[in-house]
């Protein structure tokens, strides 16, 4: 294993051919596109108050309707089979299986995963189930949310309780989407829901979230699950001063707060020192019961990675990089001069090899695959056509950037594009558009964009031209 690329492999134009049997497939989730926020004895989420919430959402937008998903399953699935997919990467939402959050099953809730992987199935395509993704139970964030220990234990009941009626078809299992988001944004932050500003209530969140994370995966072991996975969002940290100490301890804190911190103790059964210091600045070490990090490092088959964007930081005495990371004062996350999405993020996709060949090297013997990986952007409608080259060049050197992680030694197993559908996107509501498929939210029209129709040429080739 060379654990290297090199910069022509990752933006070159070369064909390359991806291993046989790579998965490929795409990501959705069940508040940003379900809808029927309350039918069949769905109860509300932390998103759904959230969006409630004045100034919290674009203009005010919610997930009551989305993409309508949860009565148009079978027409998503049957556009998926012409896509070519071969894997579908949903999550469960909390309050259709468990309304209260803790109590009894909502056999309701659960009918719908069970047509949907039924639909799945019988088009050939590989449920991929992930159990939380962001929508918590809002009487469990009454009673505490992420900052309550006995969150974690609720997860395993609904991991319990969704492998029951699951288990005989779905081979793929993941309990957590980005904890980043949820401890950091939603209690650290408040851009997220539940929309909280406390650094102690984010770092009790981390822990607690790492906590649901082994004790769910134990419960699926238990349940017969053939593959349990974590999916994180990770990211390429770099110092703005390769040279610098500084600007290198900048990017080693970082790279904690957003890597170690979870990879550490999944895979390695222990936090990092320079974290753990930080539980204890912020007055959270308390959290942290003897034999927390063993159960949290529940062996796993699959880790996820979502990747976007590489960081580029830099130390600056008096300078903040933003409440999204306490502890990160005197950090500054620079500006990188290259092409850039609707969000803004930088477009580069060497950022994705660095990421692969680290994790390869400093996390062995742990399968990897894509989860999450795409853009927004401003699309043009132009009569049944989506000409959306921007996003066919982002996926064309990503997957060129994956490409070259194999090459060079990475253990990737398949990629999943973000996302299926434009959707919800959190605090962005309906503005921002991140999907191969175009909707349109008056209509529910699904029109598949030509980042779509060169999807389906990918996975039909096993590569790209």
């Amino acid at each position: 294993m060379t654990l290297a690329t090199t910069e022509e492999q990752v933006t070159g134009t070369a064909p390359v051919r991806f291993p046989a049997g790579f998965r490929w497939g795409a990501a959705t989730a069940s508040y940003q596109i379900e809808g029927a926020a309350a039918e069949d004895g769905r109860t509300p989420s932390i998103w759904d108050t959230f969006a409630r919430t004045p100034g919290k959402v674009f203009e005010g937008h919610s997930g009551d309707v989305a993409c309508e998903h949860y009565h148009r399953y079978r027409d998503d699935v049957a556009l998926m089979k012409r896509l070519g997919l071969g894997t579908y990467r949903f999550s469960v939402a909390w309050p259709r299986i468990k309304p209260d959050g803790s109590g009894p099953v909502n056999s309701r809730g659960l009918d719908f995963y069970d047509r949907l992987v039924d639909e799945l199935l019988d088009h050939g395509i590989d449920p991929m189930v992930t159990l939380y993704h962001w929508d918590l139970p809002q009487v469990l964030e009454d009673r505490g949310g992420w900052t309550n220990r006995d969150t974690a234990y609720y997860l395993a009941d609904l991991a319990s309780a969704t492998i029951a009626r699951l288990g005989d078809r779905v081979r793929t299992w993941t309990t957590l989407n980005e904890p980043w988001c949820s401890s950091f944004l939603g209690y650290g932050s408040g851009v997220h829901a539940p929309g909280r500003q406390d650094p102690r209530a984010a770092f009790e969140a981390v822990h607690h979230l790492m906590l649901g994370h082994g004790l769910a995966a134990r419960a699926l072991r238990a349940g017969g699950a053939r593959e349990v996975s974590l999916t994180l969002n990770l990211t390429d940290v770099r110092p703005y001063t390769p040279a610098d100490q500084h600007d290198q301890a900048a990017a080693r804190l970082i790279d904690g707060l957003q890597n170690r911190l979870f990879l550490d103790p999944a895979l390695r059964g222990h936090y990092p020192q320079d974290m753990l210091a930080l539980f204890e600045r912020f007055g959270a070490a308390g959290v942290i019961h003897a034999g927390d990090e063993a159960l949290i490092a529940a062996p796993i088959d699959l880790l996820g990675v979502n990747y976007y964007q590489p960081a580029l930081v830099r130390a600056q005495v008096g300078a903040h990089s933003g409440e999204a990371h306490p502890g990160s004062e005197g950090v500054e996350f620079v500006t990188q001069h290259m092409p850039v999405t609707a969000m803004d993020w930088p477009v580069d996709p060497t950022g994705l090899s660095a990421l692969l060949l680290r994790l390869a090297a400093d996390y062995p013997d742990t399968p990897l695959m894509i989860t999450e990986n795409g853009a927004a952007y401003d699309d043009v409608v132009e009569g049944d056509r989506v000409a959306d080259d921007d996003r066919i060049g982002y996926l064309d050197g990503h997957l060129r950037a994956a490409h070259a992680a194999i090459e060079g030694g990475a253990d990737l197993r398949g990629y999943l594009a973000w996302s299926l559908l434009d959707n919800y996107e959190w605090g962005y509501g309906y503005g921002k558009r991140f999907g191969i498929v175009r909707v349109d939210y008056d209509t529910q029209r699904r029109l598949p964009k030509d980042s779509a129709l060169w999807y389906a040429e990918v996975i039909e080739r096993n590569g790209l031209s």
